[in-house]
């Protein structure tokens, strides 16, 4: 077991790695052609951040172990709320930007709770997929008109352009290419030692997807939200945050549903997809209900650490 455990670092190395050269080699290649910045904003930058939870999806599902990535989706959802935002706010207090009060945290509000009826039935199928995209074309396109009415200099997706490397036309083709190819074989071979492991330790995949993968697939957001609370750029970190979980409701957990229909354990459905809607009600209160402030106190997030903490303990005693 000690060499998939190897195998699963090495596996999440590298997916981090060619997804980072991913993104960048696809948006200049993309802006060499022309395309406009708010369609690669839209399309490449937010979704190209999901790439590692995409692919793994993809993978998984087309070998087969779909439960793998539906536990990844659901797992990095709740270790991003109860993990990534739990440190980063014992670090520093978070508030709240108005865009993500106003708006993206109602889409996440909204897109869990579309998740947990749609899998209410215990079965993730074809129909299900193309709900969840469509909720997923839906927000693309209200972000569209959005950015349409935001001035360049205000807008977060402008911004974030600004931070990839301009390249020349071959050398981001280069890096569109390599950086998918490696993609796809880190994340075949992250999926073939969580399968091992699992196996191993006798557990199922799904386990291995709330815990392992998930907390792996997380730690890029980890290291992107500290970094902004301690750059005292607070307020991008809840906003990091819940776009990821949006993507990997509506884009990760659509993926296996596309691919093969695939019958949950009761246990996903009120076990782990209630720890998720939990910590979500519970994002939306620090926001909305307990503060005269919209502010993740550290207090709260050792609220938060502590019910992810809470929760990974029940996994284990279970497994």
């Amino acid at each position: 077991m000690w060499v998939d455990l190897l195998l699963m670092v090495v596996g999440f190395a590298a997916l981090i790695w060619s997804a980072d050269k991913f993104l960048s080699g696809a948006a200049a290649t993309a802006t060499n052609l022309g395309v406009s910045n708010i369609v690669i904003g839209l399309t490449v930058v937010s979704l190209g951040t999901s790439a590692p939870e995409i692919v793994v999806a993809l993978i998984a599902a087309l070998e087969d172990n779909a439960v793998l990535a539906i536990g990844n989706a659901i797992g990095s959802n709740i270790a991003n709320i109860g993990l990534v935002l739990g440190i980063t706010a014992i670090i520093a207090p978070l508030p709240f930007s108005q865009n993500v009060l106003r708006r993206e945290l109602p889409w996440l509000l909204g897109a869990t709770v579309l998740a947990i009826v749609l899998i209410f039935d215990r079965e993730l199928n074809l129909l299900d997929g193309l709900i969840l995209l469509t909720g997923l074309a839906y927000i693309l396109w209200q972000l569209l008109r959005s950015e349409k009415n935001t001035d360049p200099a205000e807008s977060a997706l402008a911004s974030e352009l600004e931070e990839l490397p301009k390249m020349k036309q071959s050398a981001a083709l280069f890096w569109l290419v390599v950086g998918l190819a490696v993609l796809l074989a880190a994340a075949q071979l992250l999926v073939y030692a969580a399968t091992e492991i699992a196996m191993a330790l006798g557990i199922s995949s799904m386990i291995i997807g709330l815990t392992i993968v998930a907390i792996g697939t997380s730690l890029p957001e980890l290291a992107a939200t500290i970094g902004s609370a301690m750059k005292g750029q607070p307020d991008i970190a809840i906003g990091n945050i819940v776009g990821s979980n949006i993507l990997n409701i509506l884009a990760v957990l659509a993926v296996p549903g596309m691919i093969s229909a695939t019958t949950l354990d009761f246990s996903a459905l009120w076990r782990d997809s209630g720890m998720m809607l939990a910590l979500t009600l519970m994002l939306a209160l620090f926001a909305y209900g307990l503060n005269s402030r919209a502010v993740i106190t550290r207090f709260e997030g050792i609220v938060m650490l502590l019910a992810w903490i809470g929760y990974n303990l029940l996994l284990a005693q279970q497994a």
